[in-house]
């Protein structure tokens, strides 16, 4: 079933990049910043690996992935300046976000202040949330698309560099065709592990936010 879900994403993702090009990596890169689970961990690498066939310029493909956060996140952003926290709160749990991680991330944001847009893009998960807190402070809307696309572009050009890499090696290094296939099986099990605790964890806390 894993390897079902995994093929259905791949070829989701090469057919979008391969049929829209760089119009595809921002289109992608938009649903993420949206807060839907389309992860630019996979999005990234793939366009990497375009630009190791020579379709693509990894330079263009890092702006179109920047460009593409900005355009996902005016949606999330939005919600939260004109929704609030209540708001926020209330829908918050179908994209996976807790209360928990809302007070997190507001706490960060009123410590630091706009700079924590630069730096959450730059991380994990926590740039894929980064717009609710943002709109709730109502942060200023030019500054928060300037900071998202700086923030964002090294973290697109890093995933796609490595794509590109990857697709150097694949062909000239059999050790690394030979090794992949032998923990291929181990990745398979490690990415479900982590779904599964992501989905059970976030789904605890919105049954004790609720409790609360």
């Amino acid at each position: 079933m894993s390897e079902k879900i995994i093929a259905l994403l791949v070829a989701f993702i090469t057919h979008v990049i391969t049929a829209g090009g760089y119009a595809g990596v921002a289109v992608l890169m938009a649903i993420e910043s949206a807060c839907i689970p389309l992860p630019s961990e996979i999005i990234m690498p793939f366009a990497g690996y375009a630009v190791y066939l020579g379709h693509m310029n990894l330079w263009i493909v890092a702006t179109a992935g920047a460009i593409g956060c900005n355009l996902g996140s005016i949606v999330a952003y939005w919600i939260g300046a004109k929704g609030g926290r209540p708001m926020v709160e209330r829908y918050g749990r179908w994209v996976m976000m807790s209360r928990h991680d809302l007070d997190r991330m507001t706490r960060f944001f009123e410590k630091y202040g706009a700079i924590t847009v630069l730096l959450g893009r730059l991380l994990p998960i926590v740039r894929t949330f980064i717009a609710f807190p943002a709109g709730i402070a109502k942060m200023p809307q030019v500054k928060f698309h300037i900071y998202t696309f700086v923030g964002s572009w090294p973290w697109c050009y890093a995933l796609a560099y490595v794509g590109m890499k990857l697709g150097e090696k694949w062909h000239t290094d059999p050790r690394f065709e030979q090794a992949f296939h032998r923990f291929h099986l181990g990745v398979e099990i490690v990415l479900i592990a982590g779904v599964i605790w992501f989905v059970w964890s976030h789904a605890r806390r919105n049954h004790e936010d609720k409790a609360a």
